[in-house]
């Protein structure tokens, strides 16, 4: 497998009126990336789900009128393997938005409406996907990560009942899109990326990131998908004696707008370098069981 490429990157940070954010979020959806090819010969690479794979950055002001400038990780997995990727991620996409055009979301439909995504679509993400796999029979790898966002909308506060139950309907809904990606006569490898922590010392958070991972791997099993388990890489790469478990520290996150030295939740491009690794290896041992 070839190597993953390391590259630093900079980032600006731009101060600027509301006025002239609006004007320019008026022209951005002309600015979308080019759709994938309509007839393609080589070997295709669908990415869905959320802000992790869009390679997402809050608060990136200006930058966010090019989909170009936020780099996540199947950028590097379609370069390493070779493959024609389309990155269909929506940042705030839900399982429930992912399927319906009503359910609620945190956020994707605000940034659609101002903003292009990778790949250009006007439909729902399932039924974009669903489209590509019917009309790109090369495709060869699936990976969706959903599920964190899930847990935002249903606002739980700790609530065990309210966590449940929204992870219910998070299983519910990924049945639905996993099946439906599978009905379409997809046969590569279908991978469900898991969701790592911020801080692996908080037993709060390590228990609610793993009960949300502990139904996304039973949903995966359950319709013959993989799981590149982020959680797990994520925490061998935070154990060095300076981070000591936190993930912020180790330089996997990108830095909080508010404070340069706390952190947002979305990875680094060392963060998204380490999904891409994570993702590779699972492919990898995937074709290796068959």
């Amino acid at each position: 497998m070839a190597s993953i490429r390391r590259f630093p990157l900079s980032q600006l940070v731009f101060n600027f009126r509301a006025a002239a954010l609006a004007t320019v979020m008026v022209g951005a959806a002309t600015l979308a990336s080019a759709d994938p090819p309509a007839a393609p010969g080589n070997s295709s690479f669908l990415a869905l789900g959320d802000s992790l794979p869009f390679g997402h950055i809050r608060a990136d002001g200006f930058a966010n009128v090019n989909a170009s400038n936020f780099v996540g990780y199947p950028n590097y997995v379609g370069a390493d393997l070779r493959f024609d990727t389309a990155n269909a991620a929506c940042p705030g996409e839900t399982s429930g938005s992912f399927i319906s055009p009503t359910d609620p979301d945190v956020g994707c439909r605000s940034f659609r409406a101002s903003f292009p995504l990778h790949v250009s679509y006007t439909s729902t993400q399932l039924s974009f996907a669903t489209n590509f796999l019917a009309t790109h029979k090369q495709t060869r790898l699936v990976t969706i990560s959903l599920g964190a966002n899930a847990l935002l909308v249903q606002s739980c506060n700790g609530d065990p009942t309210c966590i449940q139950a929204g992870l219910a309907t998070l299983k519910l809904n990924m049945g639905t899109i996993l099946s439906d990606l599978r009905a379409t006569g997809f046969r590569g490898v279908l991978m469900v990326v898991n969701y790592f922590a911020v801080d692996y010392n908080d037993p709060v958070q390590i228990s609610l990131i793993g009960i949300l991972n502990q139904a996304l791997a039973a949903v995966a099993a359950a319709n013959g998908a993989v799981v590149a388990d982020a959680f797990s890489a994520f925490q061998t790469a935070a154990s060095t004696p300076f981070a000591g478990g936190n993930t912020c520290m180790a330089g996997l996150l990108n830095a909080s707008p508010a404070n340069q030295f706390l952190c947002d939740v979305h990875p680094s491009q060392s963060g998204q370098q380490l999904l891409a690794e994570t993702v590779e290896l699972a492919y990898q041992a995937a074709l290796a069981a068959h």
